[in-house]
């Protein structure tokens, strides 16, 4: 894990041989650019109540316009439509199948999430020129996420009662754009996670790690996500595990992190208790916060055949009404047995070529983001259609690409000496 300390993990190690572009260096800046507008789309239009109230209609028109700029700036990047072959990106492909078959009896709205995925995922096989194994889409993810949670400490600041309100039993809000509390944990784990992997790696400062994590371990903890927070723990046990033998530093910090938290444990138990039971009583917890109940009745219903193939289109992942929170029930009921097992095996596909690569910075932060996901699909919905959670698993793809061979160093080619007329004619002579 060799290479030059820079700010948020930019790699500018040269691994790149004759005619192929190196790791981290001539990827065009407007290529961040298109992957943060990717980000854009995925935040969402419904959630908490902002200082200044935003019509959902104007919020639908900036993601949607998002998406649509980013799809418009990858296409004129790569005009000549190079792709780089992706399992991942391919699977997700196929999710468009039952996606479609589902929506076309299903209504406009229906229509409008499907022709939204078909763009997303056009959007990344064009980006995917770009993947390379590299770090580079690290930066411009970290730089994402920390922009959003930038605006939601702003709101903090500006109104505090609007960002920790009560109907949300006082857990953080987006004030300045709806974003509920499981969302800002989502980001704020994320980017902790992949900073901490950097910092490990030697691929930033201390400084620019710091920057980035006191903040979003505040935030993350004003949440009060539970799914956030165990799933960066998991993550970065399973990440920091797969450097474990290899770098002295994963080594160094996994110890460390033992003994803070066997310390933590011990001197501050009723006060985690207290945070992570969030004021909830025992069957209020055991069920998930009425999550079972919703689970049990969307299973109850009753199915075509077709519909347990392909679903029922693409909606708002809600049944009743109420939000099914669960990736896997979500995309069963929108896609089918069909849209599962695509899932399941985009999941499979990237969680084998993970551990099928040599130990690197580059796979643990993979690992971290694959694992991540798959902990939260249980309490969250979004793997069946464009969200964060896909761009999560976009940026693991990217990680597990196999890097470019540098090409053999050609031995320099020796001038013949040149032999003057009169020593020719004295040689035959």
């Amino acid at each position: 894990m060799d290479g030059h300390r820079t700010p948020l993990g930019e790699d500018r190690t040269p691994t790149g041989g004759a005619g192929t572009p190196a790791r981290g260096d001539r990827t065009p800046k407007a290529v961040g650019i298109a992957w943060a507008l990717l980000g854009l789309n995925t935040l969402g239009s419904a959630g908490a109540k902002t200082v200044v109230p935003l019509p959902r209609s104007l919020i639908q028109m900036a993601t949607m316009g998002a998406l649509a700029a980013a799809f418009t700036l990858a296409l004129l990047l790569n005009v000549r439509l190079l792709v780089r072959p992706s399992a991942f990106v391919f699977l997700l492909t196929l999710l468009l199948v039952p996606s479609v078959i589902s929506s076309a009896d299903s209504g406009l709205g229906a229509l409008f999430r499907c022709a939204r995925l078909v763009v997303f995922v056009a959007t990344l096989w064009l980006l995917s020129r770009w993947w390379d194994g590299g770090l580079t889409f690290v930066r411009y993810h970290i730089r994402m996420y920390l922009a959003v949670l930038v605006l939601v400490a702003a709101g903090l600041v500006v109104s505090p009662g609007t960002a920790m309100p009560e109907y949300y039993g006082g857990r953080l809000v987006g004030a300045l754009w709806p974003l509920t509390p499981p969302q800002i944990g989502q980001y704020s784990a994320v980017i902790i996670g992949l900073t901490v992997l950097l910092l490990m790696g030697r691929r930033t400062t201390g400084a620019a790690a710091a920057a980035v994590i006191v903040p979003a371990l505040v935030l993350l903890a004003m949440t009060h996500t539970r799914t956030a927070t165990l799933g960066l723990l998991i993550g970065l046990t399973l990440a920091i595990g797969s450097l474990f033998l290899t770098s002295a530093a994963a080594r160094r910090f996994f110890t460390w992190a033992v003994v803070c938290a066997l310390v933590a444990a011990v001197a501050f138990s009723s006060a985690l208790r207290a945070w992570f039971l969030r004021g909830q009583s025992k069957e209020n917890f055991s069920n998930l916060t009425g999550r079972a109940k919703v689970w049990d009745a969307l299973l109850a219903a009753p199915r075509t055949t077709e519909e347990k193939l392909f679903g029922i289109g693409l909606g708002d992942k809600s049944f009743d009404g109420l939000p099914i929170d669960n990736s896997w029930l979500a995309v069963y009921l929108e896609q089918g047995l069909t849209g599962v097992a695509v899932v399941a095996a985009f999941l499979l596909a990237l969680g084998g070529v993970a551990l099928l690569r040599p130990p690197s910075l580059p796979r643990a932060c993979a690992i971290f983001l694959i694992s991540y996901v798959a902990l939260s699909s249980y309490t969250e919905a979004g793997l069946g259609d464009a969200s964060p959670y896909l761009l999560h698993l976009a940026l693991a793809a990217t990680l597990l690409v196999p890097p470019p061979v540098a090409a053999p160093l050609a031995a320099p080619e020796v001038p013949r000496r040149r032999i003057p007329r009169w020593a020719r004619r004295t040689e035959v002579s």
